[in-house]
């Protein structure tokens, strides 16, 4: 066999020049002699091969016959380039099973052809090669398929080709993969661990990630990486603390903006990095809490520089663990803009969600000194309630102290800064502060930060407010219960008198339409959270309609009593009720007698004029009540001239002084006046008087009966003016009810 072997190749020689992977062998280091001898024993021993040899080779080419030459390590082309084939290498290989020409196609016989076609990959690999030519890695031209695969004959399959491969051409990046969580997971034997194609894509379909259709492309990486990410049972199962952060970012800022075509919007490489994805534990990771500031910065770059001068960025710069970044203040994956309802940094959620997270916290104040009571003042002021309620155009923490450039009050640069506060205060309230200094803004009851006035207001009213509603309710308590234990009903003849003309009832209709409106919406203010109060504040994201209706029912309840005091000074026979009116002596000595009574320890009940000291007490108590809520409430409604030309404790003043005289009104009314005119058992279930003018002669005439007696006389009076002025035809008629009082 050795004389075959080497008269092939022999044969071969003359074929050197020819484009083909014919060889020649190297030639032998004997002398001149001996080669030619060999040469002549050689070609006398092969004369009977060719013919024979080319028909055996056209009908079946075994591999063996074509390794006979191509074993040789040695064995080079024409053009010098090695056509060595490893049989070792070549059975282990993916083409193992695949025969020389099956590839080699037009090789049929030996000599080989002077001309030989390419190998053609795709006529296996179809599907394969027409992605291919359409992916990024076409443009390493013809021998792209061996910069991968390896040469032919040694070409493995394709679950062994890895990033090893890939570093060919992309070391850095398959470095920073291999330090990665993910390839640390698949060192870990972890199954799931993603290889490079689980987010560029099949091998040869792989594209730029400018291309659309690249699965690493903006617009498609969010599905790429939720290919994982988005499946629960995988969150759980590598302990990913984040609830659907696929989800969540697809419908933040970032996620709508990069859906709707802006590439400069952040997606998920961009924070998290492409290869080099590392846990937010590991101090290099780009989520890690420290590094997180310089992430966003990298498109937000002026913020950054602000943030970093902020009393938050120096603190985390001198490593203050509890110190907000970014993410704390705006979330992670699910950011909003500042505007949609549901953003942590909404002027409606930024000082209760956001900033109250770290203020409100106890156990931070405590750590770090903060002031403890920032949180409460604010969320009870008039700016906090309105928050509360649902407001969106009064201020919160950050239209005060800003957004990424808060700096602590004592920095001369800071908005909260004492010579800085008119001007703060003046972006919303025009001329604040130009007359007087703006006090403190955080004022906590109780507190040495508490005006004086703030303070006296409130003692007053701690020892007003429990004395009213003790006597209105022990005065009223005991009169039912003499009442209700009274043996027989109270005689009822269903006689009236008139006893309020149609002026006073105009102003009594102003009153009860205006009052309960305003307790309902003043209220509102103060217990947003109430189910009560849910109604009116459905439209105060879009329409301050609490306050709306709030002041025009204060315009009425004064209309009312602008048109009280209108008719009395017109009327000068109704101008007499103020008299009456004046509290005396007697008043004392009626509700002496009245408690006697009640309590049974006099059998007299005490008898009344034309007012008792009831209606004294009611009458004088709304009118002072009003001038009171009055004064304030213009001093709260025109704030901003408040602010402008007094002291802020004014204003103070008039919040504490409106709020305790709006109780002390309310339970007057509640317990004082409904009782007198409802709940008596002498005007159950109510007294109409108030709509009709008309008011029971039997309750008159057992309560009061000298002011009774005045009536009747006064109705002869007027039956007689009426009679004189009545023509002679209508003197039959039946005569008229009691005339009217001037009441």
């Amino acid at each position: 066999m050795k004389p075959v072997r080497t008269a092939r190749c022999w044969l071969r020689l003359p074929e050197e020049a020819e484009r083909s992977d014919a060889t020649a062998q190297t030639p032998s280091r004997a002398g001149p002699v001996f080669s030619r001898s060999l040469l002549v024993l050689g070609c006398l021993l092969c004369l009977p091969l060719p013919a024979a040899f080319a028909q055996k080779k056209k009908a079946d080419v075994p591999d063996s016959d074509c390794l006979a030459c191509h074993s040789q390590s040695d064995l080079k082309s024409a053009k010098g380039r090695s056509v060595y084939v490893d049989a070792a290498k070549h059975k282990a290989s993916v083409h193992a099973d695949v025969s020389c020409t099956s590839c080699h196609s037009d090789i049929h016989e030996f000599p080989h052809p002077s001309r030989m076609a390419r190998v053609n990959c795709a006529a296996c690999h179809e599907e394969a090669v027409a992605d291919f030519v359409t992916g990024i890695h076409a443009s390493q031209g013809s021998d792209s398929c061996r910069t991968c695969h390896g040469p032919a004959h040694d070409a493995q399959p394709a679950s062994s080709i890895g990033p090893q491969q890939c570093a060919q051409c992309h070391a850095a990046e398959v470095k920073d993969f291999a330090a990665s969580v993910h390839a640390t997971a698949a060192k870990n034997g972890d199954g799931q661990s993603p290889p490079c194609q689980t987010c560029h894509g099949p091998t040869h379909k792989i594209r730029t990630s400018q291309d659309p259709a690249s699965p690493v492309a903006k617009q498609n990486l969010p599905a790429t990486c939720g290919s994982c990410h988005s499946n629960p049972d995988f969150l759980a199962k590598h302990n990913i603390p984040f609830a659907h952060p696929v989800e969540a970012y697809k419908l933040s800022v970032h996620g709508r903006a990069v859906l709707a075509g802006n590439h400069s919007a952040a997606t998920c490489s961009d924070c998290h990095g492409s290869h080099g994805i590392l846990p937010s534990r590991d101090p290099l990771s780009k989520t890690n809490h420290w590094n997180v500031p310089a992430t966003c910065g990298a498109c937000h770059k002026q913020i950054e520089t602000d943030y970093h001068e902020s009393i938050h960025g120096q603190a985390v710069t001198h490593g203050v663990a509890d110190a907000p970044v970014c993410t704390d203040c705006h979330g992670e994956h699910n950011i909003l803009g500042p505007r949609e309802p549901n953003s942590l940094v909404n002027a409606a959620r930024v000082s209760s969600v956001t900033c109250g997270r770290c203020h409100g916290d106890e156990r931070l104040n405590a750590r770090y000194a903060l002031p403890a009571d920032r949180v409460p003042t604010f969320s009870d002021s008039y700016h906090g309630l309105e928050l509360r309620a649902g407001g969106q155009s009064v201020a919160n923490c950050a239209s005060c102290h800003g957004v990424h450039n808060i700096l602590p009050s004592s920095d001369p640069r800071s908005t909260v800064n004492t010579a800085n506060l008119g001007r703060t205060c003046g972006a919303c309230h025009p001329g604040a502060g130009t007359q007087f200094a703006i006090g403190p803004v955080h004022v906590l009851s109780q507190t040495r930060t508490e005006p004086v006035s703030v303070k006296w207001i409130r003692l007053a009213y701690w020892v007003i407010i429990p004395f009213a509603i003790g006597f209105m309710f022990l005065h009223h308590f005991l009169d039912f219960l003499k009442k209700f234990r009274r043996k027989g009903p109270r005689s009822d003849s269903g006689q009236t008198v008139l006893r309020m003309n149609l002026n006073f009832r105009i102003a009594h209709w102003l009153t009860v339409v205006s009052f309960p409106v305003l307790v309902i919406t003043g209220f509102a203010l103060k217990f947003p959270e109430a189910w009560w109060a849910r109604p009116l504040l459905l439209w105060e994201s879009h329409f301050a309609f609490r306050g709306m209706v709030h002041r025009v029912a204060a315009v009425v309840l004064l209309a009312s009593v602008a048109y009280h005091f209108v008719h009395l000074a017109l009327v000068r026979r109704d101008r007499a009720m103020l008299r009456y009116m004046i509290p005396g002596w007697s008043d004392l000595r009626d509700l002496a007698g009245m408690f006697l009574y009640n309590l049974g320890f006099s059998d007299t009940r005490p008898l009344f004029g034309k007012f008792n000291y009831v209606e004294k007490i009611e009458y004088l108590a709304y009118m002072w009540g009003t001038m009171v809520m009055a004064a304030t409430g213009f001093i709260l409604w025109f704030n901003n001239l408040a602010l402008r030309y007094f002291p802020k404790w004014v204003s103070d003043a008039a919040t504490a002084l409106h709020y305790y005289e709006a109780i002390l009104a309310t339970f007057s009314i509640l317990i004082w006046h409904w009782y007198t005119v409802m709940f008596d058992p002498d005007v159950y279930p109510m007294d109409r008087t108030w709509l009709s003018g008309r008011a029971s002669a039997d309750h008159l005439r057992h309560t009061r009966p000298d002011y009774y007696a005045e009536l009747l006389k006064q109705e002869k009076v007027q039956s007689k003016r009426e009679a004189e002025n009545t023509p002679e035809t209508e003197t039959h008629k039946p005569a008229a009810e009691p005339a009217q009082s001037d009441d």
